[in-house]
């Protein structure tokens, strides 16, 4: 089994700077929001003599400090053309930046993972009919490494300089007898270099944690669940012809204050046994050669997410969870020419209900996916939708209900 490095997707994230010295006791905004002009240093199809760089702007929002460590979700775009193609790509990623204040300065470090969308004609344009517009993959996992300093123009406004090293694994297509097929050429770039320039938006100014005389209990939660696919879409993924189920263990911990009126907590699960069910043969992109099934076991985790919760401390109260990780099963899944493993994107919506002062109930509709993000020529993935509930417990000092 071909190895990889293991990356973890942070989740909404980013940082900034405010327009204040370091003083001995410092205030970090809570919230920051971004936006600006982004290069990419070349093109997707730029092979060795072709390269050419792509335009673009890049956008996205980061979360209050937790030990400098700021969660953030950013989103890039590119447009261009090179050797006749037609580049027209979106990386949309979640990550952790680090930040340290040097005099005015803010200085950060930052990685990110995500997803990666391309057009399909992006290798070699239109001049392969055969191939029904499609020269290439349009879907991959990205990273980004990188960093930057934000220097502050007034208490809520900054411009911002980064750049780093994105990655991605786009293919192109093979054409055959019996269809295109992906495969990996040489000399198709897959390392990127990245700059932008903008400006920090802070909407407010101040330290988000009120302080306390008393050290009080962080409100957190374990939520013991189960959960079961019913249907499927084709996002970033083929046809949808597994099915899987679960059990979980979900860790909150109230960690960043509140965001659009809810409580915005940390979030993680443990998946101890996941049991999938696929055709027991496909082609590369998955599709069914047998009617048949085979059924075999796996493992999950999720290690970096976030919950909104409304209404805390009200009987009712809706819930949304976010979460990245990954899956790994004893067999290749969903093609027996991908992987056994899948990076998973969790986002789940649903109602939490409080029984007493312990324990709540919820339910809720998943929206699960699993790919390898190409990191093999054959990715067909899943985007499975799932019920979702379980038993909440509260740990620590029991509060009542409202």
């Amino acid at each position: 089994m071909k190895q990889i490095l293991v990356r973890i997707f942070l989740l909404p994230m980013l940082l900034s700077v405010a327009g204040v010295a370091a003083a001995q006791k410092e205030t970090q905004p809570p919230l920051q929001i971004y936006g600006g002009y982004s290069w990419l240093s070349n093109s997707f199809n730029g092979l060795p003599g072709q390269q050419k760089e792509l335009n673009g702007w890049n956008a996205g929002v980061a979360l209050q400090p937790w030990h400098h460590l700021r969660f953030k979700v950013d989103y890039s775009m590119f447009r261009g053309t090179n050797s006749g193609a037609s580049q027209h790509a979106f990386i949309i990623m979640g990550g952790g930046q680090y930040e340290v204040t040097i005099h005015r300065e803010r200085v950060f470090a930052e990685a990110l993972v995500g997803e990666a969308g391309l057009n399909g004609n992006w290798y070699i344009g239109d001049a392969t009919p055969y191939l029904h517009g499609d020269s290439g993959s349009t879907a991959s996992l990205a990273e980004f490494l990188g960093g930057g300093i934000d220097t502050p123009v007034s208490r809520h406004a900054a411009i911002r300089v980064e750049g780093g090293v994105q990655h991605s694994g786009f293919v192109p297509m093979d054409p055959t007898s019996e269809g295109s097929f992906p495969s990996h050429l040489d000399g198709i770039p897959n390392y990127f270099g990245r700059l932008s320039v903008g400006m920090v938006w802070l909407p407010r100014l101040g330290s988000a944690r009120p302080s306390h005389t008393a050290r009080t209990p962080v409100e957190s939660e374990i939520i013991f669940e189960g959960l079961r696919s019913f249907g499927h879409f084709k996002i970033f993924t083929g046809p949808g012809n597994s099915y899987f189920s679960t059990g979980a263990i979900e860790y909150d911990r109230h960690s960043w204050g509140r965001l659009l009126g809810a409580r915005l907590d940390y979030s993680a699960d443990i998946m101890p046994l996941i049991v999938l069910s696929q055709r027991t043969k496909t082609d590369v992109w998955g599709n069914p050669l047998s009617t048949t099934y085979e059924t075999f076991p796996g493992i999950g985790i999720a290690p970096v997410g976030f919950r909104l919760l409304w209404f805390d401390g009200r009987r009712f109260k809706p819930y949304f969870v976010a979460r990245v990780g990954m899956t790994g099963y004893t067999r290749k899944t969903f093609s027996q020419d991908a992987t056994y493993y899948n990076f998973s994107l969790q986002q789940v919506i649903g109602m939490q209900v409080k029984v007493n002062d312990h324990w709540d109930f919820r339910a809720g509709i998943d929206y699960f996916h699993q790919s390898n993000g190409f990191s093999v020529p054959s990715n067909p993935g899943l985007d499975a939708m799932a019920f979702r509930g379980g038993l909440s417990y509260h740990l620590g000092r029991a509060r009542p209900v409202n």
